[in-house]
């Protein structure tokens, strides 16, 4: 009986992440490596229905046809979380991965298409009032060569802050 319960409760979730987690095509973003132009994509902000996994490994996976093979061999995915009382310099929009309400946080991508969010957090972690939003900037050449649009390093885009970020390739917050 539990079984089919839980059963039951991973295809809602599934289904709710595959209806709720429509992509955006963003505006065009600026001039790249040799004046190459790259569309900047990104989520809206989604919460999940529900956590898998269990005490101190908690997961849920959302759809992100998005994320292709070259944007996430060659470009930068970058990944935010507004944790329920978390309080950020004036802002609650966390960059992924973060330590924060007494648990790590972070995100992988575990196949093309798809986004996991994780957390370590002791108990069930917060359901409608946490939220998650991705951002995958394609590159011009592989990322790791910093070739990236607006010729800004890897290195460089995961020390800004979301706000910069979202101005950097005009994404509404």
């Amino acid at each position: 009986m539990k079984t089919r319960i839980k059963t039951i409760c991973l295809l809602a979730t599934i289904s709710f992440l595959i209806i709720t987690g429509c992509q955006k095509e963003g505006p065009q973003g600026p001039a790249g490596v040799n004046g190459l132009n790259a569309t900047v994509y990104y989520s809206e902000w989604f919460s999940p229905t529900a956590w898998s996994g269990g005490t101190g490994d908690w997961y849920f996976a959302a759809s992100a046809p998005d994320l292709t093979q070259d944007i996430v061999e060659g470009g930068v995915v970058l990944a935010y979380a507004w944790l329920d009382g978390d309080l950020y310099e004036s802002s609650s929009m966390r960059p992924l991965p973060a330590y924060a309400v007494g648990a790590n946080w972070g995100y992988l991508i575990h196949e093309y298409g798809s986004i996991e969010f994780t957390t370590d957090m002791i108990g069930t972690p917060a359901t409608m009032t946490n939220k998650f939003r991705f951002i995958a900037i394609p590159g011009t050449i592989p990322a790791s060569k910093s070739g990236i649009p607006g010729n800004r390093s890897t290195k460089e885009l995961r020390s800004m802050s979301y706000k910069q970020v979202c101005k950097l390739y005009n994404i509404p917050e």
